[in-house]
């Protein structure tokens, strides 16, 4: 996939500038730094300067899954609304819209009973190797997406995963971050999140991958 570097509105620039003038991001090394001002910018929270958790290979392997376009699978519609160039590629896939209702409700099992952990568990049946993929609303998501890789039954080349809620984000986080694919992953700390970020986030690497 090649994906062609943006154009950078001055908005974006007087935001960039106001935001370096309250965050200090230098104690994230390039090009981690990128993807966390990217979270800080488009929540305008700076909390993600703190809370962000990225793994060492995280970045790396995101941009070379979008250099090599690969799949982006995401958990819900309005992460993939935030990231339209994507969509336009057609590589871009929301899960919920693998399965309906009454299949999802129907399964069995101690994660599975949202829709949302279907989805996930779909999507994971038909890309089980070599995917990006994004959960940006649902800890149900997340945990089912840890549970079919524990099961080796899903092998993500990356993950990009900040789920919002009290119940459960803040222990699926944690629990991706202490797992074998933390290297690879990148989330944050605590019960903040949610789809604008985790967009966000996939859009700073497109960026890279653009460059």
């Amino acid at each position: 996939m090649t994906t062609a570097a943006p154009r950078i509105h001055p908005i974006e620039v007087e935001s960039y500038s106001i935001m370096a003038s309250r965050v200090d991001f230098s104690s994230w090394p390039e090009p981690a730094r990128s993807v966390v001002a990217r979270m800080v910018h488009a929540t305008a929270d700076e909390s993600f300067a703190s809370s962000a958790l990225i793994g060492s290979l995280a970045v790396q392997r995101a941009v070379g899954a979008i250099r090599s376009s690969a799949p982006v699978m995401c958990d819900s519609r309005m992460v993939v609304a935030g990231i339209p160039a994507l969509g336009a590629s057609g590589t871009v896939v929301c899960a919920l819209d693998l399965i309906d209702g009454e299949k999802s409700l129907a399964a069995p099992g101690p994660t599975a009973d949202t829709r949302s952990a279907a989805a996930i568990r779909e999507a994971a049946r038909l890309h089980p190797r070599g995917a990006l993929w994004v959960v940006g609303n649902a800890p149900t998501a997340l945990a089912m997406l840890l549970d079919l890789h524990e099961a080796g039954l899903l092998e993500p080349e990356a993950v990009i995963a900040v789920p919002v809620g009290y119940v459960g984000a803040e222990h699926a986080k944690r629990r991706l971050w202490e797992s074998a694919l933390g290297e690879v992953a990148i989330t944050n700390s605590g019960e903040r999140g949610g789809s604008p970020v985790a967009a966000a986030a996939v859009n700073s690497i497109l960026r890279l991958a653009a460059s």
